[in-house]
C-alpha cells in the first residue's frame, strides 16, 4: 500500500483515515505488521505523536492489535470490530459500496419491526404524542430530504420507546452511516417517506399497545424503501 504525505490539518484524522482505508480495502492484510511509528511518521510526513494517536484509534476500532513494546498488526476486523465501522465501510473512495448498502437495508428491514413491537409494549402516552406530531410534520413536508429527516426523528423516538440499549446503539450506528447520505438517497426512499398512512398505522398500533400490529405495520412501511433500494442495486449490478 503506497503512503503519501498528508495535509497539515487534522493530522491524526488523516493518518487514521489512510491506515483504516488500507485495512478495510485489504491493501493492508489481516495479520500483517504495520511499519514502525517512526517509519509511518517519515512516510506520512507527520510527527510520531500523531501516528501514535492514530494507531490508538485504530486499536479502539479493533482494526489493529498493538503489542506493548512490539509490533502493531492488522486484526481480523470482520470478526472483531463493531457497528461503528459502518460509516467507513459504506463509502469506498468517492462512491458507495453496494454490498454495504444492501447489508444496511437488510438489517433495517429485520430490526425495524422488532423495535416497533417492543415500543408498542413499552411506550407511554408521551411517546405516542411525539410520534403523532412527527406524522403531522411528515404530512406537510414538501421534499424528500425533509421527509427523510422527519422519518429519522420518528424512528429515533420509536427506538427510545422500545427501551432497549442494545437496539438503541444499533440504531445509532445505522443512523450515523446513513444520515450523511440523506440527499442522495431521497429518490430511493420516496415511496416510503411519502406513505403517511403507513407511519400513522405504526402510531395507531403503539397507541393501542398492540405489538403484533406494530410489527406488521413497520414491516410494511420499511418494505417500501427496501424494495426500491434493492431494485436500484440490481440495476447497478446489471450496468
Amino acid at each position: 500500500m503506497p503512503l503519501f504525505p498528508v495535509s497539515r490539518t487534522s493530522l491524526t484524522d488523516e493518518v487514521f483515515g489512510q491506515l483504516a482505508g488500507g485495512i478495510l480495502s485489504g491493501d493492508l492484510v489481516i495479520g500483517e505488521a504495520l511499519p514502525s511509528e517512526r517509519a509511518l511518521a517519515d512516510a506520512l510526513g507527520v510527527s510520531r505523536p500523531a501516528v501514535r494517536e492514530a494507531l490508538q484509534r485504530l486499536a479502539q476500532a479493533r482494526l489493529v492489535a498493538i503489542r506493548q513494546g512490539g509490533s502493531t498488526t492488522v486484526k481480523d476486523w470482520p470478526a472483531a470490530a463493531g457497528l461503528d465501522l459502518l460509516p467507513h465501510l459504506l463509502v469506498a473512495g468517492d462512491s458507495l459500496d453496494p454490498s454495504v448498502v444492501e447489508s444496511i437495508v437488510e438489517v433495517r428491514q429485520l430490526v425495524g419491526p422488532l423495535v416497533a413491537r417492543h415500543a408498542a409494549e413499552r411506550c407511554d402516552d408521551e411517546d405516542v404524542e411525539a410520534l403523532s406530531d412527527s406524522v403531522g410534520e411528515l404530512a406537510v413536508a414538501d421534499d424528500d430530504s425533509s421527509r427523510q429527516r422527519i422519518a429519522l426523528s420518528f424512528w429515533d423516538r420509536v427506538v427510545v420507546a422500545a427501551d432497549s440499549i442494545a437496539l438503541r446503539l444499533m440504531f445509532n450506528a445505522l443512523r450515523d452511516a446513513y444520515e450523511p447520505l440523506l440527499d442522495a438517497t431521497g429518490p430511493l426512499l420516496h415511496d416510503e417517506v411519502t406513505d403517511v398512512d403507513g407511519y400513522r398505522a405504526v402510531v395507531t398500533a403503539l397507541a393501542d399497545r398492540d405489538g403484533q400490529a406494530a410489527e406488521a405495520a413497520a414491516a410494511r412501511l420499511l418494505a417500501r424503501g427496501s424494495k426500491a433500494t434493492q431494485a436500484f442495486l440490481a440495476r447497478l449490478e446489471i450496468g
